[in-house]
């Protein structure tokens, strides 16, 4: 087993792809090929695709389109659903999922080009459907914002949920969105405990400073809420109160979470971290997870797979709902406007 920990990277591991017939691993980390490891060290790939929207057809998601500008996230996120999507590019779901970004650089335009044809019916799209939208390339290719833009330019709703304080960078966007009820933005917060942070979501803002992206959106007259997610059992299940404490005396009007699964080459992944970074209630905390899906520690079952069932997922779910009450969470509705979409032309300006 591998006893090196990578600092700045969730991942400890770089498991095969399922879908390569040949791959390269390093069988005995503990020889010397391991004091000769390199840093890793973030790529990036442009990716010229024709198509920019994905359908969504699970009940459990409110959106019916995704968006995601980047495939991989140098977030680093341990637990990651996304990290399987990663083996359709050709990587690894492991240290690959965060360090070889692909970027979707005709993002924009494909979505302009969408929303100009007659076949397109106004509806929400998500961004960060996958992965973060605001992951640090953001900051320099600014596609984002872009997007953005085009929602604004035809009045098209967008919900959009981050880990990363850049997303206040587009605040005057976001408020001429917010005026029509065109966003909504919901900050993904796991706990208030930085420690935990670092070995769990390593290239993420702080927990204050995602605190801090609630109460200024919510200033700012932009509808925000808080994800606490996921739960995993042993590990965070006791920081829900102080998360959805701060996020309501931040502004959030909403909260939501899940519970942790480990699909595919999640698992092995998340395994290895859990014994390096928790040794003591490795097993423990990996036992509670499977507890949560009927035995197995992955789900894919609609209904289930986001909230778990059995004891210890409905005690999370008891405290969810009595901390909502408690900080008046969830109590009003709130519904993005589809009704004043505007359908524009490539190249043709609105006039007023």
């Amino acid at each position: 087993m591998n006893t090196t920990i990578q600092k700045g990277r969730g991942a400890q591991i770089n498991p095969a792809n399922q879908f390569d017939i040949k791959s390269y691993a390093t069988e005995h980390p503990e020889a010397i090929d391991d004091w000769e490891k390199e840093q890793i060290k973030t790529e990036f790939f442009l990716e010229e695709g024709k198509t920019i929207l994905n359908r969504v057809t699970s009940p459990d998601i409110p959106f019916s389109y995704s968006l995601n500008p980047y495939q991989g996230c140098e977030h680093g996120c341990v637990y990651c659903y996304a990290r399987n999507s990663h083996e359709y590019w050709g990587f690894s779901a492991g240290t690959d999922f965060e360090s070889k970004i692909v970027i979707k650089k005709r993002a924009p335009e494909l979505l302009r080009n969408l929303f100009s044809s007659k076949k397109w019916i106004p509806t929400p799209i998500s961004l960060s459907g996958n992965t973060d939208c605001y992951q640090p390339i953001e900051r320099k290719m600014e596609i984002t914002r872009k997007i953005l833009e085009v929602c604004l330019e035809y009045k098209n709703p967008v919900g959009i949920i981050t880990k990363n304080s850049l997303i206040l960078r587009d605040l005057d966007i976001l408020q001429d969105l917010a005026k029509h009820n065109l966003v909504s933005v919901y900050t993904s917060i796991t706990s208030m405990d930085e420690e935990l942070r670092r070995k769990l979501e390593p290239r993420t803002s702080k927990y204050a400073d995602r605190i801090k992206i609630i109460e200024t959106l919510s200033k700012h007259g932009i509808h925000t809420g808080v994800m606490n997610a996921p739960i995993i059992p042993g590990i965070n299940d006791t920081h829900m109160y102080e998360v959805l404490r701060r996020a309501s005396q931040a502004g959030a009007k909403t909260a939501g979470y899940t519970v942790v699964r480990l699909n595919g080459a999640i698992g092995p992944v998340f395994q290895n971290w859990l014994s390096l970074h928790f040794p003591d209630r490795a097993q423990k905390v990996w036992n509670m997870i499977a507890d949560c899906h009927g035995g197995n520690v992955e789900d894919k079952r609609f209904g289930t797979r986001m909230k778990g069932e059995g004891n210890i997922a409905e005690i999370i779910h008891q405290q969810f709902n009595l901390y909502c009450t408690q900080f008046h969470l969830n109590e009003e509705k709130f519904e993005l406007n589809c009704n004043d979409f505007v359908r524009l032309k490539p190249g043709q300006l609105r006039l007023f």
